[in-house]
């Protein structure tokens, strides 16, 4: 019976790369990679091979197979058992940047203005593509080129970019105010399609594709916040939900009750930093469990967590309902998160490439090391091609060295008087060596305390509090999008899915890549998942989550998603094992920056120092950046924190 099921969807379709990158030997060293496959002269460097291209490669991808393996032999204290003595490679650099992400590679920018172009710059990154979480998923389907983002979404930010940031942006070449020449916003409505919610029949008791009244929650549609009476009305005759909860939800959205009489705005807002709304909706509004476990993954996009770990204050500022009784003024209340407080010029700047941010990423690779993303305008970066065998030339100043991860950075000496610093890294099986006179660590904080033993204790402490929040991207390449057609949907709210969130990409035609404008044309499905266990504190079911993530394999995710579409899209004509061309699943077991939250961080109440702040103060040569530094999951802090960091090695 599976078997069948299983051909049904598709399962023995053959994808590309599906067994070299099926996450199966999570544990597996960087000996399992398979470099032959790249033919390169040298094995230990795969990057020079002419085949040697990340971003077209399917199954697994974002923390590879390989890409991780070394990092957690360090943190479960094996590595330096099972490697023979470090090389040293002579090699010696004004800076040593750790990570190669938008943090990474804006540090490196930063400082070669700073120090000059002929400054010497190395940058160590542990995957096989340059980006960090700005990743790009190239697609071919019936000769058709479609792309596609593997994480990064858009040039956007809850707050308005700061001056450094925006002056990246602008430096790069990109004219945020330009966005509305390349993007279609009304193909989807003229085409009838608009946001969708999928009820599941384990949840909900019957599979059901109905009109979502008000879509929120960090969807990626632009018409997220479209809503009417009619549409209201429409969805409460068409939703498999109790009579109770339709009469319940009725009520939050037209019935406004103040449900603390007597309190000032400032009063109730700090109450309702204090609970979720979870528990706004059940002990509060006194809703159907019905109406919870609809809107409990609505945040899964913004934070990694259900509403069971989201603030009733940041609800409100999210502008979810059964708030409009207690006439709060439009000021923020403290402990409100980044994300929920609106403002208007934050949200007027927003530009989304084909590839999302991997866009920013790569225009600062061509800055750096100019051969390696050919082309010289924002509009031919969209279809440049990079060359990964120009990266790590020894005739440019500036290196990019892949699949290398670093194990261990230390002054040599006493950080108060050292000249340089050693950074050792794991590559193809064996340890270098390389030294600089100073080293940026623009990677996970929750790696900085295995590989930088030197710091203080205290920060150590606040470095490991940054726990990531984790995550899944999925790119599904299907032949045709008529399915949604039929079915009138651009984008699914699914809260009781794997994926939470189903959406067609933002139709944008930029440097001669063209979106589908036709439901007969090839398009790229972008499915989301964070994984989490409800009902405990936020960075447990993060760490949770990451587990679940590194121990799933990529035939069980690609079953999902299969079932998955097949469910949703089914009744439109659907049909996985036909119309799937290609899945990409970028797994980001480390993904968005930890954003502080009211329900578990008394100091995001109360004031006083972060554990941010702790966890990125210098050491001697030893700068740190990411977004991390800043607890605050978006490109612009990423840029914010390599500036910094730069000034701080720079200033003398």
């Amino acid at each position: 019976m599976h078997d069948s099921q299983d051909r049904q969807l598709g399962m023995h379709r053959k994808i590309t790369r599906r067994d070299f990158l099926n996450g199966i030997a999570v544990t597996a060293g960087a000996a399992m990679m398979p470099w032959d496959l790249f033919a390169a002269d040298d094995p230990a460097a795969p990057e020079k091979s002419p085949s040697y291209y990340p971003p077209a490669l399917t199954g697994l991808r974002g923390s590879h197979p390989g890409s991780f393996d070394a990092a957690h032999s360090l943190r479960d204290g094996t590595f330096w058992d099972s490697v023979g003595k470090p090389e040293d490679t002579g090699e010696t650099y004004d800076l040593i940047i750790v990570g190669g992400g938008i943090s990474g590679l804006a540090a490196a920018h930063f400082y070669r203005k700073a120090a000059g172009a002929k400054a010497r710059i190395l940058i160590l990154d542990n995957h096989d593509d340059f980006g960090g979480h700005a990743k790009r998923n190239e697609f071919r389907v019936n000769d058709v080129f479609r792309l596609g983002f593997g994480g990064t979404f858009s040039i956007e930010s809850p707050a308005p970019y700061s001056a450094v940031a925006k002056g990246v942006i602008e430096e790069l070449g990109i004219d945020v105010p330009s966005y509305s020449k390349y993007v279609d916003k009304t193909l989807y409505h003229s085409l009838g399609l608009r946001p969708k919610i999928f009820f599941d029949k384990e949840t909900f008791g019957a599979d059901k594709l109905v009109v979502n009244p008000s879509p929120r929650g960090g969807t990626e549609s632009e018409d997220a916040a479209a809503e009417s009476p009619e549409l209201l009305k429409q969805f409460l005759a068409d939703a498999p939900l109790a009579d109770q909860a339709k009469r319940d939800l009725q009520r939050l959205y037209q019935e406004p009750k103040d449900y603390f009489p007597g309190l000032t705005s400032d009063q109730k807002k700090a109450k309702l930093a204090r609970i979720s709304y979870g528990s706004f909706l059940k002990d509060v509004a006194g809703v159907h469990d019905d109406i919870v476990k609809m809107y409990q993954t609505m945040p899964h996009p913004l934070f990694g967590v259900g509403i069971d770990a989201v603030s009733a204050q940041d609800a409100w500022g999210f502008d979810l309902p059964g708030f409009d009784g207690l006439k709060l003024d439009d000021k923020p209340g403290k402990g409100m998160n980044r994300d929920a407080i609106p403002n208007e010029e934050a949200e007027k700047y927003f530009f989304h490439f084909p590839d999302g941010n991997a866009t920013i990423a790569r225009l600062l690779v061509r800055k750096l090391i100019p051969d390696a993303v050919p082309g010289n305008s924002v509009s031919d970066v969209v279809l440049a091609k990079a060359n990964y065998g120009k990266l790590d030339d020894s005739t440019s100043p500036v290196r990019i060295r892949l699949n290398s991860t670093v194990v261990r950075v230390k002054h040599l000496g006493d950080s108060g008087s050292a000249k340089e610093v050693e950074i050792s890294y794991a590559r193809g099986g064996k340890v270098y060596t390389a030294k600089a006179k100073h080293s940026i660590l623009a990677c996970w904080h929750v790696v900085i305390p295995y590989i930088c033993e030197e710091l203080p204790d205290k920060q150590k402490e606040a470095l490991a509090s940054a726990q990531k929040v984790p995550l899944l991207y999925t790119n599904v390449a299907i032949r045709n999008w008529t399915s949604f057609q039929k079915l009138g949907a651009n984008s699914v709210y699914a809260p009781g899915m794997y994926h939470s969130y189903v959406n067609l990409d933002l139709p944008v035609s930029i440097g001669g890549y063209e979106c589908p404008r036709k439901p007969e044309q090839p398009i790229v499905v972008h499915m989301v998942r964070t994984p989490c266990h409800p009902g405990r504190p936020a960075r447990d079911q993060h760490s949770m989550g990451r587990m679940e993530l590194f121990s799933t394999t990529f035939e069980t995710m690609e079953r999902k998603i299969r079932e998955q579409l097949a469910r949703t899209l089914g009744p439109g004509g659907f049909e996985p094992a036909r119309d799937i061309a290609a899945i990409t699943v970028n797994r980001w077991p480390h993904g968005y920056a930890y954003e502080y939250n009211s329900l578990f961080d008394s100091f995001w109440l109360e004031g006083g120092e972060t554990p941010c702040e702790v966890a990125r103060k210098p050491h001697g040569r030893i700068a740190i950046a990411n977004s991390d530094a800043g607890a605050y999951a978006y490109t612009d802090e990423a840029i914010n924190q390599a500036y910094r960091a730069v000034g701080e090695i720079t200033k003398s």
